[in-house]
């Protein structure tokens, strides 16, 4: 190849390769982390659920207006499972969502999630905790940091909840709760005085698994257009 041709070519690929990093790096409204309730109070049923309620928000299209209506267009998320302190899954990785197609395709990723976890007693801290460390994995720079938790029981198992929260807080970040009252018909008020905390946080409670799916759904459209 002549050498000037070989130079306009290598000018050309950075060029596109310079683009690509920009994108890379343009923040995202928010970054986001699902983390869903296998403890052994979770039926087989009672997951199916869970995991199909998660996958059908992000195929409505007020959800999806509110991801792409933001300051800067897309947020990122990250999908887990969790029970005992030390029992957690990370199912789908970190994804940026910046068009339907990148929706659609994370909401079949979540569809298509095995359940990893059947038991370990329920440490709300311990999903607190993990979730705060995927935060400081993000791979872009984010407007706002939120750990939204889904579970139907109190922490059993690993230290009380409100000090994995405060600290959570204290590193900036929200934790939203959606509390499953199908065990404990209380358990919300457990989220409203222990696990939520952060600018803005707000949980909304589903009264089974039956209503999970239009519960997240809600909750997704306020916390991602930061109604709350």
């Amino acid at each position: 190849m002549p050498l000037v041709l070989r130079g306009f070519l290598l000018i050309f690929l950075g060029f596109f390769a310079i683009s690509a990093r920009a994108e890379d790096h343009v923040p995202v409204d928010l970054a986001l982390v699902l983390a869903a309730d296998c403890s052994g109070s979770v039926t087989s049923h009672g997951y199916r659920l869970q995991q199909q309620g998660y996958a059908d928000a992000f195929r409505d299209p007020k959800v999806i207006k509110a991801i792409l209506s933001g300051m800067h267009g897309g947020i990122a998320v990250t999908y887990f499972q969790w029970s005992g302190p030390a029992l957690q899954n990370q199912l789908v990785g970190w994804t940026v969502l910046r068009s339907q197609a990148d929706i659609a395709a994370f909401a079949d990723k979540l569809a298509q999630a095995p359940r990893t976890i059947f038991g370990g007693g329920t440490s709300v801290s311990g999903a607190i905790d993990f979730g705060r460390e995927l935060l400081g994995e993000v791979p872009v720079e984010t407007v706002r940091r939120v750990i939204d938790i889904s579970g139907d029981g109190r922490t059993n198992n690993g230290r009380p909840a409100p000090p994995a929260r405060d600290e959570a807080v204290g590193a900036g970040i929200t934790i939203n709760g959606l509390p499953i009252l199908n065990q404990e018909s209380d358990i919300d008020r457990y989220y409203q005085d222990e696990v939520i905390g952060g600018p803005g946080a707000f949980m909304i409670p589903a009264r089974d698994f039956d209503a999970f799916g239009e519960a997240i759904r809600q909750k997704l459209i306020l916390e991602i257009a930061a109604l709350k």
